[in-house]
């Protein structure tokens, strides 16, 4: 019996945090075993913010050693990048020419960027539609994500049965993957942890790095127990074994930051040190990233025959 598919992206646009490994990544690592894992690097995506050459040739194989040092095993998961597979942004313009604007209106990153009056470009607005035939190219099962995310899932869900409706059965019904103890990991200001708030604990962090991110988190004086500490140490133990030790010393604010610190450089050390192990090889790592796009570009291709089939476009 064929495995189920789970699928999932990283945006090539800064450094991964461990909101971004525990809300998605530690997921495709888990699964790879029981699932066909599709592990991608968006990088069409990061056009909207990264636009340097450079730069974004540096974060592409930044997250291809992240995701390597992670444990994600090449033999057992199909790691890829979005720009080799040109059916990804063909697919995009078919979905447009089925959705309305009035409906992409409705997505959260739109209304954010409207609220706060900013010029938003074609491709923030379209974002939705490339995400949904990334999502659909592969006929994938699950998609795990953190709560924030779940709306693209929707989306990619509504795209697929739109199509479906007018041109007949052709793409499945993902479903979202949420893991409830992590669905929103807090960042050391107490919002979402974010890049773009730049409140976060990289996920390859020195032990100085570590030291100055939890130093920096707020805690409340009228707290017996700091709850955003506590949010990002219940991360690395079971609250079983953690809440006892915060009842233990209540107020001391200091001394539950410094155990953080000590539980942090446990579980960040190893994934350190086996990413710098990765980084020593640069042209076997971009070997990886080929020979997985290749394979996902011959099923991205079948897929659009299918699609390019139920249009009318294939005349020969």
């Amino acid at each position: 019996m064929a495995k189920k598919i789970l699928l999932s992206g990283i945006q090539p646009s800064g450094k991964p945090h461990i909101g971004n490994y525990f809300g998605m990544m530690k997921q495709m690592v888990d699964f790879q075993d029981d699932y066909d894992v599709y592990a991608f690097i968006v990088d069409y995506h990061a056009l909207k913010s990264v636009q340097d050459a450079k730069s974004m040739k540096g974060n592409i194989i930044a997250v291809l050693l992240d995701f390597l040092a992670i444990g994600l095993d090449p033999k057992k998961a199909l790691l890829y990048k979005q720009s080799d597979i040109s059916e990804h942004t063909e697919l995009a313009w078919i979905f447009d020419t089925i959705t309305t604007m009035p409906y992409l209106m409705r997505a959260h990153a739109f209304k954010d960027a409207e609220a706060k009056n900013k010029e938003i470009d074609v491709g923030s607005f379209n974002y939705p539609m490339l995400m949904a035939a990334d999502i659909l190219l592969y006929d994938p099962d699950i998609i795990p994500v953190g709560a924030d995310q779940k709306q693209h899932i929707e989306i990619a869900r509504d795209t697929a049965e739109k199509f479906n409706r007018i041109y007949g059965d052709t793409f499945k019904l993902p479903e979202a993957m949420i893991m409830k103890e992590v669905a929103v990991v807090p960042g050391t200001d107490g919002r979402k942890m974010s890049k773009s708030y730049n409140n976060t604990i990289p996920l390859f962090a020195e032990y100085e790095e570590i030291k100055k991110c939890v130093m920096s988190i707020v805690t409340d004086s009228g707290e017996g127990i700091p709850k955003n500490v506590y949010a990002i140490h219940n991360l690395l133990r079971p609250a079983s074994e953690l809440l006892p030790l915060y009842e233990s010393k209540i107020g001391k604010y200091k001394e539950l930051k410094e155990l953080l610190i000590e539980d942090l450089e446990k579980f960040i050390a190893p994934l350190r040190e086996r990413r710098k192990e990765f980084e020593k090889d640069i042209p076997k790592a971009l070997t990886i990233l080929k020979a997985g796009g290749e394979k996902a570009k011959k099923i991205a291709s079948a897929k659009m025959e299918e699609v390019r089939g139920k249009i009318g476009v294939n005349v020969y």
